[in-house]
């Protein structure tokens, strides 16, 4: 194999693609694909099922997006990240508002960081999924307004990136910093391994 196609428009996902040292070509949604709809989550539904389920939807309608461009074949990488406290899921804030409750509801706690990795390898669908935890410090108010106002929170789930002025509030971090980051590479090494890449 010679490259990928990474339906993901995270570029901490590229970046830990390239870190793996993995060619790869982004498959992105077309203006029409409703990809904030895949991420709906269901009534009474698990954490680990959801990010899972998410992360299957999301590789469905890629292959579909891949087959409707004609592109070449090549594997097709797919993943999906969620915070969960207890079984609250915690996806993207919708504004700013959202975003400081989230993090108020987070100050304090230890919660799971959840990342599923799929990848369509010819007819072979593989999956995996990180299970990491974060231990946040207390937030004061200040210290929520202050970094929601920087717009980091914006886009990610639970509010925070891990690799940004989020770190400040870590106290302690247990299982994969890639994982909680998008992209777990000891599990996706693995997958692409299975695939035929050398890693």
């Amino acid at each position: 194999m010679n490259f990928i196609y990474l339906a993901s428009q995270s570029p901490r996902r590229r970046q830990l693609l390239e870190q793996l040292g993995v060619a790869h070509e982004l498959l992105l949604p077309d203006p029409h694909e409703d990809t904030e709809g895949l991420e709906a989550v269901l009534p009474g539904e698990a954490p680990a099922r959801y990010v899972r389920r998410v992360t299957r939807l999301k590789l469905d309608a890629a292959l579909l997006r891949l087959k409707r461009r004609g592109l070449p074949p090549a594997p097709v990488l797919c993943s999906d990240t969620t915070v969960a406290l207890g079984r609250a899921i915690y996806g993207k804030p919708m504004d700013e508002r959202d975003a400081a409750r989230m993090l108020r509801e987070l100050g304090g706690t230890t919660h799971r960081v959840l990342t599923a990795v799929a990848v369509q390898c010819g007819r072979k669908r593989l999956e995996a999924l990180s299970d990491s935890r974060v231990t946040f410090a207390s937030m004061t108010a200040a210290q929520v307004r202050a970094y929601v106002a920087t717009g980091e929170p914006m886009g990610k789930a639970g509010a925070y990136a891990v690799q940004g002025r989020a770190a400040a509030h870590i106290a302690y971090i247990s299982g994969s910093y890639s994982g909680i980051m998008g992209l777990p590479m000891n599990e996706t090494a693995q997958l692409l391994r299975q695939c035929g890449f050398r890693i």
